[in-house]
């Protein structure tokens, strides 16, 4: 759409209210609404202003003027709303320059693809993820100085298999919620009424399914596309399957540890190179992969540990990413093992469906950083034609110590993962994709705000362990 075609859209729709959205540097959708009046064809490219004072990782008090500026491509009509409501995602810019915000993580995806364009390799990097999450019945958590707790219920969850009120079983067991038909998979009609919602929204849906943890794991797939609009598509599913969870009196979350003892919720990123209107990763390599495909795996294992500073992102994070299990920990690449970081999909032989899945992300990333980080290694690996390795063809548990220890893993902690950003960080500031000040930011925010609180705080199960020593 262009700005002429969006006013026409939103009176088409009867729109009354328009509502500007943007995200913010942890990856958290922030909203601002205005009678749909406000609405010119000035307006995007006047932007609206706003204080950007209390976003979190933007500007300070002290510079916290703001313009938003929708993306007239990006319009839809929010699906849940009372009053027709037109939305936009928003880029930021500063006020005085006119300038593209830095901090804003929609510009920094932009540029990402920019430098994509100017590097020769390839004109379009597209993206599909594989967001995992939980339907939850309620949930409650507190912490304070006296205590700390949290309780999650669902009443498809395998514990609830002894309830003595309305039980009528039928619970996924353990590790086997992958595929059962209802009625043990409960959440057949929520979720497609979610796909019917994200097909409102402009998502292009292509299945539903249950996951494999009890208590409502589930996932739903849409198509693949390019960086920013894989991006803005990952955040209008989140807004989807969360507002619509929510009318239904349930709870939805894309923490990537929510249950201890059973799956994790993973994000698996297929992504793929395209130059003049052609597949770039198709071959006659491994798995049908082209040379330009392998340097592109060997940017991604070199750079994993830094990557998941962006990719998973979170203290949770690591509860899902624990070696021994089948977690995809090891930096290595396979057609079919799925404990390897790297996995090439083989259901097709088409050169147009050769790409790779990245399986280390999952969905508590901010997907603008997440998915421009992955690019920038991949790119790196293709400038410094990065021999990735052989593939890793045996099954993880039938190796030896010996032959364990010489496949390099993930980090084990945020921490970890901050820290090896922190050493190996120059890919991502080619071109000024990622700006040293941003990293700096990412990194102190993370850490002041996440590991720290929480190494400072007793755990519950550490009373299990240590109160009586």
């Amino acid at each position: 759409m262009d700005a002429k075609t969006v006013l026409e859209f939103a009176a088409k729709h009867n729109a009354k209210i328009l509502d500007l959205r943007f995200i913010d540097v942890p990856g958290i959708w922030q909203h601002v609404s205005y009678p749909i009046q406000e609405l010119s064809v000035e307006s995007f490219q006047e932007g609206f202003g706003m204080d950007a004072s209390s976003i979190r990782g933007w500007a300070q008090i002290h510079e916290s003027d703001m313009l938003l500026i929708p993306d007239p491509n990006t319009a839809f009509m929010d699906p849940f709303r009372d009053t027709p409501t037109l939305v936009m995602i928003c880029d930021a810019a500063d006020p005085t320059t006119r300038k593209p915000y830095q901090r804003d993580v929609r510009n920094l995806a932009k540029r990402a693809e920019e430098h994509l364009q100017k590097s020769g390799i390839a004109d379009q990097a597209f993206f599909g993820a594989e967001a995992e999450f939980f339907i939850f019945d309620s949930v409650r958590f507190d912490q304070r100085e006296n205590h700390a707790f949290y309780y999650v219920d669902s009443n498809e969850g395998r514990w609830n298999s002894g309830r003595v009120e309305h039980n009528l079983g039928y619970r996924p067991r353990y590790k086997e919620g992958y595929f059962p038909v209802p009625p043990t998979d409960h959440y057949q009609d929520l979720r497609t009424e979610m796909v019917l919602k994200m097909q409102e929204v402009g998502i292009e849906v292509e299945c539903h399914h249950h996951e494999v943890a009890t208590a409502g794991q589930c996932e739903i797939d849409f198509k693949f596309d390019t960086l920013i609009k894989a991006a803005d598509n990952m955040m209008k599913y989140k807004f989807v399957i969360r507002s619509l969870a929510y009318q239904y009196g349930k709870t939805v979350t894309f923490m990537p540890k929510p249950i201890f003892s059973d799956n994790g919720s993973g994000m698996h990123t297929h992504q793929s190179l395209w130059g003049k209107g052609k597949p770039l990763f198709a071959g006659d390599g491994y798995a049908g992969l082209s040379q330009l495909a392998l340097w592109y795996i060997g940017g991604l294992l070199k750079h994993a540990p830094a990557i998941v500073a962006f990719a998973a992102p979170s203290t949770n994070s690591y509860k899902r990413l624990v070696p021994g299990f089948e977690a995809p920990v090891n930096l290595a690449y396979s057609k079919r093992n799925r404990s390897a970081a790297v996995r090439i999909p083989v259901y097709s032989e088409n050169p147009k469906a050769k790409r790779l899945e990245f399986r280390p992300p999952d969905p508590s990333c901010n997907p603008y950083l997440a998915y421009s980080a992955m690019l920038m290694a991949g790119l790196d690996g293709i400038e410094n034609k990065i021999n990735p390795g052989g593939p890793l063809d045996k099954d993880i548990f039938e190796l030896s110590q010996e032959e364990l220890s010489e496949v390099p893993s993930l980090p084990g902690s945020l921490e970890e993962s901050l820290r090896a950003l922190e050493k190996d960080h120059a890919f991502l500031t080619k071109g000024g994709v990622f700006h040293k000040d941003f990293i700096d930011l990412w990194i102190d925010y993370k850490m002041s705000r996440e590991v720290n609180p929480m190494r400072m705080r007793p755990h519950p199960y550490e009373f299990h362990l240590y109160y009586d020593i």
